[in-house]
């Protein structure tokens, strides 16, 4: 075989080659059969930059919420609508005495609240007999200072005070002076009432707690 045709046929494979190794990427540019490997890789990296990148935008949903701020809590007695009721003294009240029951020389004690704001009768009134020494005995128990009867402007409280029946040993006066327990040192001037004949035993002697109505104040 001649040395120009031994070429002829080595160019001619060479070119084949050539044509072989260059064929996939021309079909692929030009829409052909062969499938084209870049494009998953450049899907996935393109998600991956809008959902993680730095000039991501973050959603709504994910913003951190507002806390409230805490409620500051009500100033001490605030809640409780009796705080700043303050306990009747003889200054806030107006005070008769009615005989209920000649044998026994019972009172039935009243006070009336003519302020204009509500003040609160605590426990037992302090009764005094005239010129005598001492002061009425307690009759029954009385409602601590939290319970004790509130009385509006113009509302009334009742307390029942008995002298005792004529037993020899007693004395007769025609008045009785009251002033109110306030649970304090303040200074009242005592109210005083007409009571003829009332026969004040030693013994016997008493008087209630301040109640809502005389039935009870009476019936004690």
């Amino acid at each position: 075989m001649s040395t120009v045709r031994k070429a002829a046929i080595a160019l001619a494979a060479v070119s084949a080659l050539a044509l072989t190794a260059c064929g996939p990427t021309e079909d692929g540019a030009a829409g052909g059969s062969g499938t084209p490997t870049a494009s998953p890789t450049a899907s996935a990296g393109a998600t991956a930059t809008t959902t993680a990148g730095p000039s991501a935008t973050p959603s709504k949903s994910a913003a951190p919420k507002k806390t409230a701020p805490a409620s500051k809590p009500p100033k001490p007695g605030s809640t409780d609508p009796d705080f700043d009721v303050f306990p009747c003294s003889t200054l806030d009240v107006t005070f008769t005495a009615t005989l209920a029951e000649p044998t026994t020389s019972s009172y039935l004690l009243k006070i009336t609240n003519k302020g204009t704001k509500a003040c609160r009768a605590l426990g037992h009134p302090i009764v005094t007999f005239g010129g005598l020494d001492g002061q009425a005995t307690e009759r029954g128990a009385a409602p601590g200072i939290e319970d004790a009867l509130r009385l509006e402007p113009g509302q009334s409280a009742y307390a029942g005070l008995m002298g005792g029946a004529n037993d020899g040993k007693g004395k007769t006066v025609n008045s009785i002076a009251l002033t109110m327990n306030t649970e304090s040192d303040l200074k009242q001037t005592p109210l005083k009432a007409s009571t003829p004949g009332l026969y004040v035993s030693p013994e016997k002697n008493s008087v209630t707690a301040w109640m809502n109505n005389a039935e009870d104040a009476l019936s004690l």
